[in-house]
């Protein structure tokens, strides 16, 4: 199963220069706990940001450069064929699609659950978080973040609603 999980603010902002437009520690410790123990697939640019392999994870880019390219034990997939062909082979395993923007549009119709980080900020970006038709899905669980932080935000977790019949 492919989930997503991102951060987005207003405008569907959730990147600029390579980078997060915001410090939300809280944030990083939704995406640390919700994806650790679990794949995690990558595009290159987003990949590289993380500086190193993500620890505790199966990590996995999807990029037409060569696997030579990236740390060993980095798992390469150079078209989205070979990427779902190892998404169906592990279909009881949640697979969490971490990004950029190119990633995600590539996904939109595999994807099953969302999480979704929710900031109320108006920030500048370069990147922006692809359309996603949130009458297909169910709002499973939302509750808000902590208090203090740089930016208020709260979560969220959708499910498909075909994912409720399978």
């Amino acid at each position: 199963m492919l989930a997503f999980i991102w951060a987005e603010a207003h405008q569907h902002v959730i990147g600029k220069d390579g980078t997060l437009p915001w410090h939300l520690p809280d944030d990083m410790h939704f995406f640390k706990e919700q994806t650790t123990g679990h794949p995690i697939l990558a595009g290159r640019t987003t990949f590289e940001s993380f500086g190193r392999p993500l620890p505790h994870r199966e990590n996995m880019v999807l990029t037409r450069q060569p696997a030579t390219d990236f740390p060993a034990g980095v798992e390469v997939f150079p078209t989205t064929t070979s990427f779902l062909r190892y998404a169906n082979e592990h279909q009881d395993e949640l697979i969490f699609v971490v990004g950029g923007s190119q990633i995600f549009r590539l996904f939109r119709s595999e994807v099953t659950w969302l999480y979704r980080t929710v900031i109320d900020a108006d920030v500048s970006g370069d990147t922006w978080m692809p359309e996603i038709d949130y009458v297909q899905f169910n709002l499973v669980k939302e509750w808000p973040g902590e208090a203090g932080e740089q930016y208020p935000h709260h979560f969220e977790i959708w499910q498909r609603k075909e994912a409720n019949h399978a």
